[in-house]
């Protein structure tokens, strides 16, 4: 018989984000969403920069998260994320966000050769990311450039 819901872990460097009973997922894998119900295949899976939702029993909506890379764990009644970083929305500092942007569009912009380009890239899905979810699940104002 299959569960009727999923363990929900997720955890950082810093701290343990979220451990929660939820009826389903959606993780932002490398290569694409991964949606997982209870009862989900066993399977392991590297994380990319986007966002993670998931539902509980007793929420309309789906609850975000910003996750920046890491790995996850499916097994049918757990699903655990270790993540590098993760926030849920109410944390993320819309004013850090923007300013974060600002910083990489103009280090990708700049002629400068000794800039890494991929942490300025990464730095830009990172601040996207952040901003996207606080768009969408908090309704704030955000500044465009």
């Amino acid at each position: 018989m299959l569960p009727d819901a999923i363990e929900l872990i997720v955890v950082t460097p810093e701290r343990q984000l979220l451990r929660e009973t939820v009826l389903e997922v959606t993780i932002p894998g490398l290569n694409g969403e991964l949606g997982v119900l209870p009862g989900h295949a066993p399977l392991m899976t590297e994380l990319g920069i986007g966002e993670l939702t998931y539902r509980t029993a007793t929420s309309n909506r789906p609850t975000p998260l910003s996750v920046i890379r890491g790995f996850a764990e499916v097994l049918p009644d757990r699903v655990t994320v270790l993540a590098e970083t993760a926030e849920r929305a109410e944390e993320i500092d819309v004013s850090r966000a923007e300013a974060a942007l600002a910083r990489a569009e103009k280090r990708l912009a700049s002629n400068d050769t000794n800039i890494d380009w991929d942490r300025a890239a990464v730095a830009l899905q990172r601040a996207v990311i952040r901003i996207q979810i606080v768009r969408k699940y908090r309704g704030a104002p955000v500044a465009t450039p």
